[in-house]
């Protein structure tokens, strides 16, 4: 039997703390405090009460705790109220709720468009283009 895409895999409780590198698939909820490195090609679930200090590598992302470190998202970031986030942040999809706090910088090119990018400039797409001398 096939488990649904959102159901929740693992979960650190509010009085859990864990230091390590976590690696995952489908959903995982964290409302403990973590640290260390996080990868996923799943959901990253950060409850109210939740503290984390990390780089963090996923496919989505929600967030209503305390997240400190950089955080690359394939697909989306979603940070909630009463979220904080502290760090820089790469992902093509971003939603920050009024009353949130987010400190630092967002890069939101997806990585499917860069790969246009270079196969636009790339010696086998230069047909058309001239060469000013």
């Amino acid at each position: 039997m096939k488990k649904p895409k959102d159901e929740i895999n693992a979960f650190l409780g509010k009085d859990t703390e864990f230091e390590g590198k976590l690696s995952f698939t489908g959903a995982v909820r964290i409302d403990g405090k973590f640290s260390g490195e996080i990868f996923s090609s799943g959901t990253l679930i950060v409850g109210e009460s939740a503290i984390i200090k990390s780089q963090i590598h996923v496919a989505d992302m929600i967030i209503s705790g305390e997240v400190q470190g950089d955080i690359f998202a394939e697909k989306k970031i979603e940070i909630n109220v009463p979220g904080k986030l502290i760090g820089n942040i790469q992902t093509p999809k971003l939603v920050i709720k009024e009353g949130v706090i987010f400190e630092g910088s967002c890069k939101m090119q997806d990585l499917g468009e860069e790969i246009e990018k270079d196969l636009a400039v790339s010696p086998t797409k230069t047909e058309g283009l001239s060469v000013l001398k």
